[in-house]
């Protein structure tokens, strides 16, 4: 990222413009930006939408490959849409469609799927 693009992603006021210079820049974005854009994505965004979104395209991209950055997005979004407008996208645009029929396998070895179970459906917590 060149200083006139810092500069500008400064002044985000919700993540949308850290969210669109990820996905217009993603060939040329080196870890160190991938996370400076995460990291101001996770300051401004107060919904969670962009954070949600940006872990969507990244998986993806590469699922393997942005592991950690997906990771991170997820913990994020799920910290920050407390109305749970995003995490439902999420949870099946991440682990699959049949997600909830393999949600006690799921919970057991994904933290973030665990999270996100129990915040959508707290009735039925494993």
């Amino acid at each position: 990222m060149t200083e006139n693009d810092i500069k500008a992603l400064r002044q985000d006021p919700d993540g949308l413009l850290s969210y669109e210079y990820l996905a217009n820049h993603i060939g040329e974005c080196v870890p160190a930006d991938i996370d400076a854009l995460i990291e101001n994505m996770i300051h401004v965004d107060l919904t969670g939408q962009f954070l949600a979104s940006a872990a969507r395209y990244l998986f993806a991209i590469d699922s393997v490959g942005y592991d950690t950055p997906i990771r991170t997005l997820v913990a994020a979004a799920i910290d920050k849409d407390r109305e749970h407008r995003y995490l439902p996208e999420l949870m099946h645009g991440l682990y699959g469609a049949d997600c909830l029929d393999r949600a006690d396998e799921l919970c057991g070895c994904d933290d973030n799927f665990r999270r996100i179970y129990k915040r959508l459906y707290p009735a039925n917590i494993i």
